[in-house]
């Protein structure tokens, strides 16, 4: 499956930390000739951290794509009847919006996004960022883990002795992880040892 051509929206939530490597693979996805759709949360339009300015930010991955972000829920709930995106991706995805989408909580452009998007029953897929993907999180892992059209890009401890809980997607597989996932497909394995 090549993604040229295909619309893919990206939602970006608030693990700040990761927002460099989203970005490298928002370039590639571009550079393949894939339509990338930005969508943000509210944390993200309003938290500036120690990575940077989120203004900034969401103006350079909006010019990056060559389109206007959504940037509120009523903007992003269109996404259901107009059917215009072929798969949604949420890189990163913080613990916050992976409890909130098991769920079923639509607070936020980026939930809206995914709600819209998943009642045409087309693929989305989710790259976690989260400290505690082996805490509180670890039971909203599994139940989107066997939810319908839901896939994750492989992830792995990313700091096991100092934060054991943590985990981070394996960003550099997002590409393949959306080829897979237009394919109903989960690549394997979904969890790596630690990078």
């Amino acid at each position: 499956m090549e993604l040229k051509g295909k619309n893919i929206g990206l939602a970006v939530t608030g693990s700040f930390c990761t927002f460099s490597k989203i970005e490298q693979e928002i370039r590639h996805l571009v550079e393949a000739g894939a339509n990338v759709y930005p969508i943000f949360s509210s944390n993200v339009q309003t938290t500036d951290s120690r990575f940077g300015n989120t203004g900034e930010y969401i103006r350079h991955i909006s010019d990056l794509t060559g389109r206007q972000p959504i940037l509120k829920i009523e903007e992003a709930e269109p996404i259901g009847p107009q059917g215009y995106l072929d798969i949604l991706l949420i890189a990163p995805c913080t613990g916050n919006t992976l409890a909130k989408l098991a769920s079923g909580i639509t607070d936020t452009p980026v939930l809206m996004a995914a709600k819209a998007h998943l009642r045409n029953e087309k693929p989305l897929v989710i790259s976690i960022s989260t400290n505690d993907a082996l805490g509180m999180n670890f039971k909203n892992i599994g139940l989107l883990f066997h939810a319908k059209h839901i896939y994750f890009v492989p992830f792995s401890q990313d700091n096991p002795k100092k934060k054991p809980n943590s985990m981070i997607a394996r960003t550099e597989l997002i590409e393949e992880t959306l080829k897979a996932a237009l394919e109903e497909r989960q690549i394997q394995p979904v969890i790596y040892g630690a990078p």
